[in-house]
């Protein structure tokens, strides 16, 4: 059991749409996905709604809202049940890949037994019962109990026939026993049994006395009579007999009980949902059927007599006690998890949710193109408007510096540009070639705009791969001078000299393309193709993943073997070759080359053009010159939601840096900004510094590498540092490694080879 101290997140009311703001220097935040429900449970004055990312509550008396993830201290990104017992006051978390968090009061106690067990099978919890300080799991192994109080697995009970294992959907008790709804059926076993572990005590209940034999869904009691779900109907227990006491030919996605009421959750093939609300004698209470809060309702509960409704489409749901009015709870955030290329673009940062496989096919992604603009989202996507409903995968993005408008690339869709409004322009047979084999398959992979306006498209599979829709509109269609394995291309970069750097997946290598000084003209075109070996490119792999331009104008190169950096892009088509480099990073009395054997999927640059490298073992931060890595990000020393990390984008403004992980985005607030043209708007955060304040104190607004020195009000040197591209960082420590005195002190900025000046001011307050 691993006991952490819980962070209370920002608190926003469902009137608000913005997210909290920017984290300050060294901290992070989540953008995960809040639009979909699966659970719902209740206590402490808090309705917890669960997602399939992470949770949030909504206090029942004024409407706040807290979000809970890996960044205000949970272990996992995933959930799968919630459960909160009234009487401990303490709020069970199950995760889907079965780790255990129980949050009491402002604590989160971890409970990795299960998720570390080595034991094969299903160990997935479907349901959760809390009873007398403990709680009961319904496992795909059987019933695990953990107890409550010493945040701790209690016991393992495999009642399957012959002592095997077998899939619990629901357990509750009465008086007298424990009752188990299994694969295999009803089973029970008194409550003061001294050995429930042997599979031998459980009495299997289904096939007599009325019950049929066979799988039973689930399990409750109700003013001390047990229920339980058989198929869509539910049964009744009288002494040793059961008898029918609900059924209605709808198919059942969930049934629960709170106060004395049954909640069934149902969905017809065709999707149309409602909620039905049982009174304990089976009669109906009450029918929820509003479309525009139960599309797809995955758990009901009551609370105050108010039914809530966890719904996977419509989020969650609050109904008035005596009419169809509700209140619904849509927080603000991304449709999804971003899989394709991000960026950021004067502030806004913008994702593409689609995917492909490693065999470079489409995954049916409609998640679409996400935003995310001064604390608000916006999701652009087939599901909000229906003349995109064609457009899937979303893998590539850019946007046109003239008009700031956004361009998608989607992987069988075709280009989309997305305009103000929003209004769309779609781009097809007429502009894109379809696949070579898949005729209705217009696959935009690579997007970039180059000096002149033109912006250039990666048209995965056709026979012409390379186009361009120039600054005028018209567009303009390239073949390769040479064999490319199904014509795969992908990311483009433009770098200083306009010259075009492709990525060619499927062990093709990189592509330089230049066409001179006129697109139109190809008899000057230049193609390069760099690969494996000296004079051919010299690259670590002909399998590359990714390639970035960083502040120098090199080529950074990502391949499934580590990092090449290509030191003279502007000699790329000269005689000899010019051959990348590989980076060497020393390692005590060792050296080795940067990620040699590891897959590196995505390269950004920050301000002080230090390199953020993504890969399956987590985030790297490495120097400028790729020979020191500063930070190692992982899911387990860091909040980083996962340590399988896709791709990266920076916000060159604030230092944020993006990272699209396999469980969501996140970002972290980093110390490099860029660096503007004079050390005017200088801008001390926070400022004044506050009592106990331990924190990192940032100084923005600088001159790339800049000096900066703190000093007090006489010009005595408290401190000295240089800015990483705009910004320095310090922890308000003298150089001998002391707090400094509460009071005021000057920030002191200059140039190299430039006369020092006073910039600012930094206070700092006493307790």
């Amino acid at each position: 059991m691993r006991k952490i101290v819980f962070i209370i997140s920002l608190l926003i009311t469902i009137n608000v749409s913005a997210q909290d703001g920017i984290p300050p220097v060294g901290l992070w935040r989540e953008h995960l996905p809040y639009n979909s429900a699966i659970d719902v449970t209740a206590g402490n004055g808090k309705l917890f709604c669960a997602t399939p990312y992470s949770l949030f509550s909504v206090s029942l008396t004024d409407n706040l809202i807290e979000r809970y993830s890996r960044v205000t201290g949970l272990s996992e990104t995933g959930v799968s049940a919630i459960r909160f017992d009234e009487a401990g006051e303490k709020l069970f978390i199950a995760y889907s890949n079965s780790n255990i968090d129980i949050i009491y009061r402002n604590d989160i106690y971890n409970i990795p037994d299960i998720k570390r067990d080595n034991i094969i099978g299903d160990k997935n919890v479907y349901n959760i019962y809390s009873f007398s300080g403990n709680f009961f799991l319904s496992t795909g192994l059987g019933v695990i109990v953990i107890d409550g109080n010493r945040y701790e697995v209690k016991d393992s009970w495999f009642i399957g026939a012959g002592g095997n294992q077998v899939k619990v959907n629901g357990f509750t008790s009465d008086a007298t026993f424990y009752y188990a709804a299994t694969e295999e059926g009803l089973k029970r076993i008194t409550i003061n049994s001294p050995a429930p572990g042997n599979h031998t005590n459980w009495q299997l209940i289904s096939g007599t006395g009325g019950l049929s034999a066979g799988p039973c869904k689930n399990v409750f009691t109700i003013q001390n009579r047990v229920i339980v779900q058989k198929n869509d109907s539910l049964f009744m227990q009288n002494g040793s007999n059961w008898s029918l006491l609900y059924t209605d030919g709808w198919p059942w996605v969930s049934s629960s009980v709170a106060e004395n009421k049954i909640l069934l959750c149902q969905r017809q093939i065709s999707g149309v949902s409602r909620v039905v609300i049982l009174n304990p004698d089976g009669t109906i209470n009450r029918l929820l059927a509003n479309t525009g809060a139960v599309s797809f309702p995955r758990k009901a509960i009551l609370v105050n007599s108010q039914p809530w409704v966890a719904d996977q489409f419509a989020c969650l749901s609050r109904f008035e006690v005596s009419s169809s009015a509700y209140e619904q709870y849509m927080l603000n955030s991304p449709q999804g998890i971003a899989s394709g290329e991000m960026l950021v673009y004067q502030n806004v940062f913008y994702a593409t949710a689609g995917s492909v496989n490693d065999a470079w096919n489409y995954l049916y992604n409609g998640d679409g193109v996400f935003s995310f603009k001064e604390g608000s989202w916006a999701n652009t996507n087939r599901y909000r408007f229906s003349q995109l409903d064609s457009l899937l995968d979303f893998i590539c993005i850019a946007v046109d510096k003239r008009d700031e408008t956004v361009w998608a690339g989607s992987y069988g869709g075709g280009l989309l540009h997305i305009k103000p409004g929003p209004s769309f322009e779609i781009f097809k047979q007429n502009n894109l070639s379809a696949v070579v084999g898949d005729p209705l398959s217009y696959r935009v992979s690579g997007l970039a705009f180059d000096n002149d306006n033109n912006l250039w498209i990666s048209n995965y599979g056709a026979s012409q791969p390379l186009r361009v829709r120039k600054a005028d509109g018209s567009w303009k269609n390239f073949s390769l001078p040479f064999n490319v394995f199904e014509n795969a291309l992908s990311q483009i970069v433009i770098d200083d000299n306009n010259y075009k750097w492709i990525v060619s997946p499927k062990g093709n290598g990189l592509i330089c393309y230049d066409h001179g000084a006129s697109v139109d003209d190809t008899n000057g075109d230049k193609w390069r193709r760099y690969g494996t070996g000296t004079g051919n490119g010299n690259l670590p792999s002909n399998d590359v993943v990714c390639v970035t331009k960083d502040k120098n104008g090199y080529i950074w190169i990502g391949t499934n073997d580590g990092v090449a950096v290509l030191q003279c892009p502007e000699l790329a088509f000269s005689s000899p070759a010019c051959d990348a480099v590989w980076p060497i990073v020393p390692n005590g009395n060792f050296a080795g080359y940067l990620f040699k054997g590891q897959e590196v999927r995505s390269i950004a640059a920050d301000g002080a053009d230090r390199k953020w490298m993504a890969t399956r073992n987590g985030v790297f931060l490495v120097s400028a010159s790729g020979e020191k890595v500063i930070y190692q990000f992982t899911e387990t020393n860091s909040p980083l939601l996962s340590s399988d990390v896709k791709k990266i984008a920076i916000d060159g403004r604030t230092g944020e840096v993006f990272f699209a992980t396999s469980k969501g985005i996140c970002s972290f607030r980093s110390t490099a900004t860029e660096g503007g043209e004079a050390n005017e708007n200088v801008l001390v955060f926070p400022n004044p510094v506050p009592p106990g304040f331990s924190g990192t104190i940032a100084i923005r607004g600088l001159v790339n590498n800049a000096i900066v020195k703190i000093t007090e009000l006489d010009g005595r040197l408290v401190y000295q540092t240089r800015a990483l591209g705009g910004q320095a960082v310090w922890d308000g420590r003298n150089y001998k490694g002391q707090r400094i005195s509460s009071g005021a002190y000057l920030v002191l900025v200059s140039d190299d080879g430039r006369k020092e000046r006073t910039a600012t001011k930094i206070f700092f307050i006493s307790k």
